[in-house]
């Protein structure tokens, strides 16, 4: 089996408010649908992400992409990856990476429909159930603590057993109400996420880490940015004095 044919469809609408988390603002829903076709017959579709990016540079990333599977066997996956995540030919980082991701999506989409097995048999089929939660609690315009508590109390009804909401955007005080609303809204037995989105010095996430944690906080995602490796260093280096 070859891949013929690699192509992506962007697709962009209106959010009708939009939402914000630690870093960024999100006015509208990005969908950007990558399609991998075969000699066989078979189609497979990855998903790429592609906010705060223009669609030119999204479809110029892929593009550049796609010339190192067309003609290739979509189970050479892993030698595929490799190829596509080579130092200084295109980058590792951002829209590089999303495009790679979407890609592999759509490789995996091929083997599962070629092999007539779900992808999740192909990766060896570790366990048949996952544990998930529900993203939420953006900050958006007019959206108060009663809101978000309504927010929250529904991704429980929806049964979900895990939340995640945001922080970061707002005063380190004002957050804490925020997930001290949260924790209300959800009782105890529900697992409560945080995601600052790297929106923190790393005494600013020690701060806020100190005042939520008797919130019984699940994890806190994202407090500083990932290659400031200086603050995750610092960040850690009072938890290794206690």
């Amino acid at each position: 089996m070859k891949i013929t044919d690699a192509s992506m469809e962007i697709y962009r609408w209106d959010r009708p408010v939009p939402i914000r988390n630690g870093m960024y603002t999100y006015p509208t829903v990005a969908l950007n649908l990558i399609k991998l076709e075969t000699d066989e017959g078979i189609t497979g579709y990855g998903y790429m992400g592609g906010e705060h990016v223009t669609d030119e540079m999204t479809m110029g990333t892929f593009n550049n992409m796609k010339q190192y599977v067309i003609g290739q066997d979509p189970f050479d996956n892993e030698r595929l990856w490799a190829e596509m995540w080579q130092p200084k030919l295109v980058g590792r980082r951002g829209t590089s990476t999303r495009a790679i991701s979407g890609i592999d999506i759509a490789l995996w989409d091929i083997k599962g429909k070629a092999t007539d097995t779900s992808v999740h048999k192909l990766l060896g089929a570790y366990t048949d159930r996952i544990p998930v939660y529900i993203a939420g609690g953006y900050y958006e315009e007019g959206k108060g603590l009663n809101e978000l508590a309504a927010e929250m109390e529904t991704a429980v009804e929806m049964g979900s057993n895990a939340v995640k909401m945001k922080i970061g955007g707002a005063p380190i005080n004002e957050d804490v109400e925020r997930i001290s609303t949260v924790r209300e809204a959800i009782g105890p037995n529900i697992k409560l996420l945080m995601d600052a989105n790297c929106a923190y010095r790393y005494y600013e996430a020690i701060e806020l880490a100190r005042k939520a944690e008797k919130y019984d906080v699940f994890w806190f995602e994202e407090p500083v940015n990932p290659d400031d490796y200086e603050d995750i260093a610092s960040s850690a280096a009072p938890h290794r004095s206690q």
